[in-house]
């Protein structure tokens, strides 16, 4: 039996393939800033919600 996909290369007769890797190509630039935007918003705000926490348990304590 002779094997169909062997060294033909990236061949993909519906294209899908080569769309999908256009598609990629054409967005990695925009990706990594606004994926590192994301998580950078989120530990500020959780170190404020931290922060507040804290200070209204001492609050609570001394008075």
């Amino acid at each position: 039996m002779a094997n169909t996909q062997g060294p033909q290369g990236n061949y993909d007769p519906a294209g899908s393939t080569q769309m999908f890797r256009a598609f990629v190509d054409e967005a990695s630039p925009s990706g990594p800033q606004q994926a590192s935007s994301g998580p950078r918003v989120g530990l500020i705000v959780g170190v404020v919600v931290a922060v507040v926490i804290v200070v209204g348990v001492a609050w609570l304590a001394f008075k």
